[in-house]
């Protein structure tokens, strides 16, 4: 169901409330508990992630560890509690820095035009040409493996598809009454930017954030699967799967539960991006493609 819309005399378009489905109250919840986990998850763990405790490898669930062992020894539910700040915190990071560096691409081009719009998607499209799995081993195959490279790495990768979203979405905004109005009135290239576009562009925008925000988590654990993501001691759900495969042929959840913890993650953002994407111009499949 899409919210109902009106324009006021400016030309500014005006969005209903978007009413609450139970998908979307499923994804939030999901969501909530996620960020829950990041945040709080490693006070409340009862161990270190790092300790080792009785029962062995691949252990069956005990007093001590609630959810087993992993492939070491150690308490399988403490390790996902500490990971989980990686698992979003990482994702969640290089999101913001790459929306912030797209957004400010995306719009200065729609407003600017001309040979720097020109520029601009020339560049957009050369960076879209090669697979970000690709990219992203380049970089950190000449980096190292660490925070600070594992954000920028993603936010560069993200930087280049919000570009392109936002640039599309505000030179349809751009060419709106009330925009005419401020460059009449001598405003400057960054009030523009910041008081009418970005006001009107924050509805596809947030449906876009939850879109990227998912692909950086995939991203992310994907990196981590493969051995270069979040490194030993710390770890993310991501190579928590990779280090505790063996555990599948002796039926232990150690691989199976951060897993499906990714996977509820990435569901629970999706379904708030569907509701969202209920009362917005942008529909999920746009992006999924």
């Amino acid at each position: 169901m899409s919210a109902t819309t009106a324009t006021d005399g400016g030309g500014r378009t005006k969005r209903a409330r978007q009413p609450m489905t139970v998908f979307g109250a499923i994804g939030l919840t999901l969501l909530a508990v996620n960020i829950l986990l990041a945040v709080f998850g490693s006070f409340v763990a009862p161990n270190a992630p790092g300790s080792l405790i009785g029962g062995g490898a691949f252990a069956p669930a005990h007093d001590a560890a609630l959810l087993g062992n992993d492939y070491l020894g150690r308490d399988l539910l403490s390790r996902l509690l500490h990971g989980a700040k990686y698992s979003l915190g990482v994702a969640t990071a290089a999101t913001l820095l790459g929306f912030l560096i797209g957004m400010t691409v995306g719009f200065s081009a729609a407003e600017i035009r001309g040979r720097y719009d020109t520029t601009v998607t020339w560049v957009i499209d050369i960076l879209l040409s090669f697979p970000p799995i690709l990219l992203a081993l380049l970089v950190i195959a000449g980096l190292g493996s660490s925070l600070p490279v594992l954000i920028g790495t993603i936010a560069f990768i993200q930087c280049s598809r919000v570009a392109r979203v936002s640039r599309s979405v505000a030179m349809g905004i751009a060419a709106l009454e009330f925009v005419e109005v401020a460059r009449a009135r001598g405003e400057s290239l960054f009030s523009i930017l910041a008081r009418e576009i970005f006001p009107s562009s924050m509805r596809p925008l947030a449906v876009e954030f939850g879109l990227r925000l998912s692909y950086a988590v995939l991203f992310m654990s994907s990196l981590s699967f493969l051995g270069l993501g979040i490194q030993p001691p710390n770890a993310d759900w991501g190579s928590m799967v990779r280090e505790n495969l063996p555990g599948i042929y002796y039926g232990a959840p150690a691989a199976i539960v951060p897993a499906v913890l990714i996977g509820l993650l990435v569901v629970g953002i999706n379904l708030t991006v569907d509701w969202l994407s209920g009362g917005s111009d942008r529909h999920t499949s746009e992006e999924l493609r």
